[in-house]
């Protein structure tokens, strides 16, 4: 078992496993949902970009506020984007839109960021004390990991938790829906400590927070970092069934 679900279903969604298992593609699509580090320079079609946002918007949303907005970047403004934020991570200029976590954060929480950012350092061939080369391997994020489509998530600075919730789910869809078309995705939060940056360079106005980031694209199947797949803690520690 790899955390509560049959190994025949995380192996993929053969002729077999479909009839035996009708939904199989959508667990599939779930369970082997990963963020991928880095991607084929491979172009997107708009069209498919179009597509994927399309049904994502058929997210939850309560009393229908879909608060989502998306910015989609490719070409020439991804380059300035990404040489812009570049510039202010290597300066430490930092803009934060939002603290994404507590500071300091508590256990079980920090032990698990730990774990994973080890394990992923450790695909990179980076060693724990290699200071620089761990910057480096942080940069990354700003040019999305080579991906050829970013896409920037925002809602309006006016709306409170409940649309953070429901901006959270259309994420989810996206990154689903991409694999649907043969697409992997990173989420990025990285790009919401240089918020100021992005404002600017995709004339986001003021009134909007900047959420995510995302790479999408097609995924290198040769990176070794693509092979993490990162820990979860059984049913049994996260849910409380209540009969």
């Amino acid at each position: 078992m790899k955390g509560d679900i049959p190994l025949h279903i995380l192996s993929g969604s053969s002729p077999e496993i479909s009839k035996q298992h009708p939904s199989a593609p959508v667990i599939e699509a779930v369970v082997n949902r990963r963020s991928v580090r880095r991607f084929q320079s491979t172009p997107i079609p708009m069209n498919v970009i179009k597509a994927i946002l399309s049904a994502a918007s058929r997210a939850p949303s309560g009393t229908n506020f879909q608060p989502w907005h998306v910015h989609v970047v490719t070409g020439a403004t991804r380059e300035n984007l990404t040489r812009a934020v570049t510039r202010a991570a290597e300066v430490g200029d930092h803009s934060l839109e939002y603290h994404y976590a507590p500071a300091p954060v508590p256990e079980p929480y920090l032990s698990r960021r730990r774990k994973v950012g080890f394990e992923l350092y450790k695909l990179y061939g980076i060693a724990r004390d290699d200071f620089g080369a761990r910057k480096r391997a942080v940069l990354r994020n700003f040019e999305f990991f080579g991906a050829p489509v970013g896409l920037f998530f925002t809602m309006d600075r006016s709306l409170v938790l409940g649309s953070w919730l429901d901006c959270g789910m259309f994420m989810q869809n996206v990154m689903i829906l991409a694999r649907a078309h043969g697409l992997e995705t990173c989420a990025q939060q990285a790009w919401c400590e240089y918020g100021r940056v992005v404002h600017e360079q995709l004339r986001i106005p003021d009134t909007h927070i900047v959420l995510s980031g995302m790479a999408l694209g097609h995924s290198d199947p040769d990176a070794p970092e693509n092979t993490l797949i990162s820990d979860r803690v059984s049913t049994e520690e996260f849910a409380v069934f209540h009969q």
